[in-house]
C-alpha cells in the first residue's frame, strides 16, 4: 500500500483584479505564502488569510491551500 507524507504547504490568496476589457472575463492576482505548517487545519488558516486579505488593495476572491506530498510504499 502507498503512503503520502506531506512535506510542504502554502497558502494562496486569489484577489479579484477587475474584468478584461477585451473579453469581459475576470482577472485575478495571486499572493502566496510559503512554509505554512503542514499540521495546520483550515480553521486555523482561514482567519489568518482573511486578516492578510483585509490589508490588500484588491478584494478577496478565494483562498487556496496547496500541499506537496512524497509518495512511498508503506
Amino acid at each position: 500500500m502507498a503512503v503520502a507524507d506531506k512535506v510542504s504547504s502554502s497558502l494562496r490568496l486569489v484577489l479579484y483584479d477587475g474584468d478584461d476589457t477585451m473579453t469581459g472575463e475576470p482577472m485575478y492576482k495571486y499572493k502566496s505564502f510559503n512554509n505554512v505548517k503542514t499540521e495546520a487545519v483550515a480553521d486555523q488558516l482561514l482567519p489568518i488569510a482573511e486578516a492578510v486579505a483585509a490589508l490588500q488593495e484588491r478584494p478577496l476572491y478565494n483562498i487556496e491551500r496547496r500541499d506537496n506530498s512524497e509518495i512511498r510504499e508503506g
